[in-house]
């Protein structure tokens, strides 16, 4: 059998002496072979990799680390297996890419068990550099060189160091490399330890790295911990810089330490004495002081009155008669001002100051130089449904109140007869010092025309017909500076009924009529023209004859009328 396949061979049976004439060894595509140094050339060095024919690689792909070549005929090495056969008839084979499978494979269990690798910065590339890792090229991002951001890399580059690999993918020959991982590793082990050698209360000098807005960064050795701007001193600090500045060296006190975070908390103001001790002895309530205006809100003004003591005057107790204005219209910035102490309360530390009580009270001034019952002159400021307001001296005003304006006409009526700018006199009625309010009254000046016996039931008295109606006449009576007004219905114009008209009288006729009745509380008088006719009726019938004397009622009446003509 074995002479017929060698006289016509089939495919499998080259395929079958091929095998067994390289010794059954498997070359596969794409992999790395053992090869013997055959040859040494100029520039290429001859290779067998046990195939029929051998591969040429070039010499500079065998020069080590250190720049030296020492291969030779006869040496053994590895190479990657390109193609078995190329179109010369030669195998294509490559040192360097054996290289970076071996790396891929060394590599592969570094990154397995989360290791770090040593490499070297190479070159620079759009976005970071290029690291060789032995054989394996890798991209290292150029967040991911240093902790903070590095200008200048030059340092680094071709310095073998540590990187840890944080991500590979060898179908794409992709490898990313960190060196910051490895520092922050590092320096959190060395955080660990430095923070388990601190204790909080402890006092340490350190350096200032760095200034923030709300704080600094101070450097304890190989650790930072954080001043915050509130802890540098007892005093008010707007910003850090007021107190430091980078490269400082202060001494701190480690105020608390977070286990968990390792963050470090630092202090500066605790070394003193805290000024808040014994505050109540030294500003009790009521004393006066001088402070200056460190900062102004809204809703009032914070004064120093040493430093690290620090009260706040509300808006309400800036002004005794500026209400509802911004407190920065009142006070200014590092202006020096006197307050007094309302209250203390040291576990809040908070002093609560007031700024008017610093001054005189303009409504004590008021009741001093003018007490209930004088008069007092000033501009309308305002009318308002309830009455007017009067701007007094000192900026503070009085109020007429609508019923204060006349006696006898309404409130709303008579306001409308004033105009704002006005300069009016008024008489004080009452001044309330805790609820500053002064009330005044206008009518008051003129004299109550109720008041006394002016008017009696029975008095004859002589009006002015001021309005005339369909139901009787509207009269004034009384003196110019107090009149009264009254109503005389059409039943009370007459004792006749046919003159109980009121068409019978103009508006400026001058009557007589009897008051008929005086209501004191409503301030209220009834006239009757009729009564006052009765009245004279009755007297001159009692003086001049009866009703049984034979002498008619025109006789008994031209008789009175003739005396009381002779009379006049």
């Amino acid at each position: 059998m074995a002479d017929d396949m060698s006289l016509s061979p089939s495919r499998d049976d080259f395929a079958a002496l091929l095998d067994e004439s390289l010794g059954g060894r498997d070359f596969m595509e794409g992999t790395v072979v053992k090869g013997q140094v055959v040859g040494v050339e100029k520039d290429f060095a001859i290779i067998d990799v046990g195939l029929k024919t051998e591969g040429r690689v070039l010499m500079k792909e065998f020069t080590q680390d250190d720049g030296t070549l020492t291969l030779k005929v006869g040496d053994t090495v590895e190479v990657f297996l390109e193609r078995v056969e190329n179109a010369m008839g030669e195998a294509v084979i490559s040192r360097d890419k054996a290289r970076r499978e071996e790396a891929w494979t060394r590599l592969e269990g570094v990154y397995a068990l989360n290791e770090p690798v040593m490499g070297s910065i190479v070159g620079r590339v759009k976005g970071g550099f290029t690291v060789d890792l032995g054989g394996a090229s890798a991209f290292l991002p150029g967040s991911q060189v240093d902790i903070r951001p590095v200008r200048d890399v030059g340092p680094l580059m071709g310095k073998e160091q540590p990187f840890a690999i944080l991500k590979m993918d060898r179908p794409r020959g992709n490898i990313v490399v960190s060196r910051r991982a490895i520092l922050e590793e590092a320096r959190a082990e060395q955080r660990t330890e430095l923070v388990a050698q601190l204790q909080e209360g402890e006092v340490r000098e350190g350096v200032v790295k760095n200034i923030t807005d709300y704080g600094a960064f101070v450097d304890l050795g190989g650790i930072d911990g954080l001043l915050h701007v509130t802890d540098m001193s007892w005093k008010r600090v707007n910003h850090p810089s007021q107190v430091l500045a980078v490269g400082d060296t202060v001494k701190v006190q480690i105020v608390k330490i977070n286990p968990d975070t390792q963050r470090i908390s630092l202090g500066m103001k605790q070394l003193q004495s805290d000024p808040w001790d014994g505050v109540e002895a030294k500003y009790p309530v009521g004393a006066k002081f001088t402070g200056r205006i460190t900062n102004i809100t809204d809703y009032g003004a914070f004064v120093e009155l040493e430093a690290g003591v620090e009260g706040l005057v509300h808006v309400s107790e800036m002004s005794w008669t500026k209400k509802n204005v911004h407190p920065g219209k009142i006070v200014s910035t590092s202006q020096e001002v006197e307050v007094v102490v309302l209250d203390v309360d040291p576990s809040k530390r908070r002093v609560s100051l007031g700024l008017k009580q610093a001054m005189a009270n303009p409504w004590d001034a008021f009741l001093e130089t003018h007490p209930v019952g004088s008069t007092v002159e000033g501009e309308v400021k305002n009318a308002t449904e309830f009455g007017l307001f009067i701007g007094l001296e000192n900026d503070i005003d009085g109020m007429v109140h609508l019923s204060d304006l006349d006696w006898t006409a309404p409130g709303e009526e008579v306001i409308t007869r004033y105009q704002k700018g006005e300069m009016v006199k008024a008489q004080v009625l009452d001044v309330d010092v805790e609820k500053e309010r002064i009330s005044l009254g206008i009518k008051q000046l003129a004299g109550d025309p109720m008041a006394g016996d002016s008017y009696r039931k029975g008095q004859t008295v002589t009006v002015t017909v001021t309005e005339v109606t369909t139901g009787g006449i509207e009269v004034r009576l009384g003196d110019e500076e107090a009149p009264m007004t009254a109503f005389i219905r059409k039943s009370d114009l007459s004792r006749d009924r046919a003159d109980q008209r009121p068409e019978r009288f103009a508006v400026g006729d001058r009557v007589d009529a009897q008051v008929a009745n005086v209501d004191k509380a409503a301030r209220r008088l009834s006239l009757s023209i009729k009564a006052l006719e009765m009245a004279e009726e009755k007297e001159a019938i009692e003086q001049f004859g009866s009703s049984d004397s034979g002498a008619s009622l025109g006789d008994i009446l031209g008789a009175a009328l003739r005396e009381k003509g002779g009379k006049d």
